[in-house]
């Protein structure tokens, strides 16, 4: 990260979180990163959101880095996961906010965007269907086998294992194995996913999100989301080893003013695989809404 980069502990929602800071002012930025990244995952979205005027949070969410890490499965339901959410963009007293998220992050950011958790300006989402539309991508033959480790993370203790095994190597072995481009992370990031699941009950604590979904019946309770008012912009790398690009079919019955972009030959981890290509998208979907108040130094807009 960047020397304008903070690192603050905030209190929301019961909890402790750290979250990493760039930008000063009342409009917020709050991106939500997925499994198994950590906070890092934005590093190079912060400084483009805090040129465009915003103050950019990016924390680690429950169970990661040093945020608090709750001990039951019950705990990382889907609710509790958006009201960390609603909770932090509370404790930043930002007047407007602008949910971003990839992932994990996107299902908190569809979820608590669709029921009004907090005020929005606008919705980015990377590479996360609608869970209404995961639900029914899953009745497809390609996205049921790409979806096989939801199931295998069920079993007791043995993903647990081997996600902690050998200070986290499995995790590097993960992303590096199904991204494009390799490069794109650098040692001190992928040291820092390791880490985080190598830590005492880390891999645990990933792992309760797709335990308490399962538990939780997410998807299902997914069909009676309202539909979302604020205007989105979803960014989807093509070539996702994780999701089917199927999954956004239908999505503008859940959205009242959507905007798909798409990326080929991009996998799943799009914003740090193909920064220039998402920070553009970002850029100029903001600037198209007249959401910023600072031009970015060679961005679209």
């Amino acid at each position: 990260m960047t020397e304008q980069t903070r690192t603050l502990r905030v209190r929301a929602n019961g909890l402790e979180f750290e979250v990493l800071e760039q930008g000063t002012g009342d409009r917020l930025a709050l991106l939500l990163h997925g499994f198994p990244e950590t906070a890092l995952c934005w590093r190079h979205q912060m400084p483009l959101l805090a040129r465009l005027g915003y103050r950019v949070w990016a924390p680690n969410q429950r169970g990661y880095g040093t945020s608090s890490r709750p001990g039951r499965v019950a705990d990382y339901d889907i609710r509790h996961l958006v009201e960390d959410a609603a909770g932090l963009a509370a404790a930043s007293g930002a007047k407007r906010t602008l949910l971003v998220g990839h992932d994990w992050g996107g299902v908190v950011a569809w979820w608590a965007a669709a029921e009004r958790a907090l005020e929005l300006e606008a919705l980015a989402i990377l590479n996360m269907p609608h869970p209404d539309r995961y639900r029914a991508a899953l009745k497809r033959p390609s996205q049921a086998l790409k979806a096989w480790y939801v199931g295998a993370f069920q079993l007791p203790l043995l993903p647990d294992r081997l996600l902690a095994a050998r200070g986290g190597r499995m995790v590097e072995r993960a992303v590096l194995g199904t991204c494009r481009r390799p490069g794109a992370f650098p040692a001190d990031v992928l040291a820092d996913y390791r880490r985080n699941s190598a830590s005492p009950g880390g891999a645990t604590a990933m792992l309760a999100w797709y335990r308490a979904a399962t538990r939780g019946r997410l998807l299902a309770r997914a069909a009676a989301l309202p539909r979302i008012g604020v205007p989105t912009l979803v960014v989807w790398g093509e070539a996702d080893a994780a999701l089917d690009a199927a999954g956004l079919d239908g999505t503008e019955r859940h959205v009242a003013d959507l905007t798909v972009r798409r990326l080929p030959g991009v996998s799943h981890w799009v914003q740090e695989e193909a920064p220039e290509a998402v920070n553009a998208e970002l850029a100029g979907f903001l600037a198209s809404r007249g959401l910023v108040t600072a031009p970015a130094p060679g961005a679209p807009g």
